[in-house]
């Protein structure tokens, strides 16, 4: 995967992560880029979710992302 690859999965994956939660700020998203905790702990704020539960999203986003590439529907 090259940079321009790997730049645009993240983008997918950052769109995909501001769908579910649209409480959430381009700041809010960049946390997650940078620190995954500081990241859950934002979402366990804003909308007063457990650690387990924001994680299960998460791996939840991924695992529809991949499907979604794996069916050809994604680039």
């Amino acid at each position: 995967m090259n940079k321009a690859q790997v730049k645009g999965s993240w983008n997918e994956f950052a769109g995909m992560v501001k769908q579910q939660w649209g409480k959430l700020t381009d700041d809010d998203i960049v946390l997650l880029k940078g620190n995954r905790q500081e990241f859950y702990g934002r979402l366990q704020k804003l909308y007063g979710l457990g650690m387990e539960e924001v994680d299960r999203r998460i791996k939840e986003i991924n695992r529809r992302r991949w499907q979604f590439r794996d069916s050809g529907r994604i680039s």
